[in-house]
């Protein structure tokens, strides 16, 4: 069992924490051509979209991580991982539909701002702000689904937990964890105890502690970026068009397969 994977990916981790909940033994591969847009490499060839994480059983290859998620709960269905009953697996859905698209475009943002350095003064100020603001309302709606409980789907460790364990902790890393009071920094104190979580942060700790050096590589186009779908709509929106244009000018950026 192969995972492409990137340490620093949400996507990835999410497929990692589940494989290593169900005792999945898999080998874990950084893609050379990650972010450089070749189509002659075993990586293009798994996943035209040159997307992590992509999933390589035997002969096959698996990509999107909600898609992955999906075959391995069916491929290992113990212990599972989806709650019991059709409207307790639509909620542990939807929370992962919104940890992946919204949440994640807004920890993606940051990440720009941060390690990229796309943007600088005012610009970058009220980029962060949205980021701040953004962050709050969505931890908010997380912790209104939790409420009480120990996990998102109720007393045991699921589908919404791993979905939703690596957004909350870049929020956190990012110094815009939730507040330590709440029902949701209790979760994540609770979720980072476990050995499937606490192998993927340290892998994503280790990863993060080395951006400084890789931020001028894609600041000059030796990889790009992907700006797709929630990502671009969160950058546009929040006032970052000029960022979008000086990455398309410079060519520092990339958009979804095919193109």
């Amino acid at each position: 069992m192969i995972l492409y994977d990137h340490p620093l990916s949400s996507y990835a981790q999410k497929v990692k924490i589940a494989l290593r909940e169900k005792g999945v033994a898999f080998e874990r591969l950084l893609p050379d051509d990650f972010g450089t847009g070749r189509r002659d490499t075993p990586f293009a060839a798994a996943n035209p979209r040159g997307e992590v994480p992509v999933l390589i059983d035997g002969n096959d290859a698996i990509f999107d991580s909600t898609i992955i998620l999906e075959y391995i709960e069916e491929r290992w269905p113990e212990p599972p991982l989806l709650p019991v009953g059709a409207l307790a697996r639509a909620a542990a859905r939807t929370t992962e539909e919104v940890c992946d698209t919204q949440y994640e475009a807004v920890n993606w943002g940051f990440g720009e701002l941060l390690w990229f350095r796309r943007a600088e003064g005012d610009l970058a100020g009220r980029l962060k702000a949205a980021a701040a603001r953004d962050t709050a309302t969505l931890q908010t709606w997380l912790a209104e689904r939790l409420g009480d409980a120990d996990w998102f789907g109720g007393e045991r460790f699921g589908w919404a937990d791993a979905a939703a364990a690596p957004m909350v902790n870049r929020s956190a890393y990012y110094g815009m964890g939730p507040a330590s009071d709440t029902s949701l920094a209790r979760w994540l104190a609770r979720i980072r105890e476990r050995s499937s979580v606490a192998a993927t942060f340290s892998e994503f700790d280790e990863a993060a502690s080395a951006m400084a050096g890789a931020a001028d590589h894609y600041r000059t186009g030796g990889r790009r970026r992907e700006y797709r779908d929630h990502r671009l709509e969160w950058m546009v929106r929040s006032g970052g068009i000029d960022v979008v244009r000086a990455g398309l000018r410079d060519d520092t950026i990339r958009f979804s397969w095919p193109g």
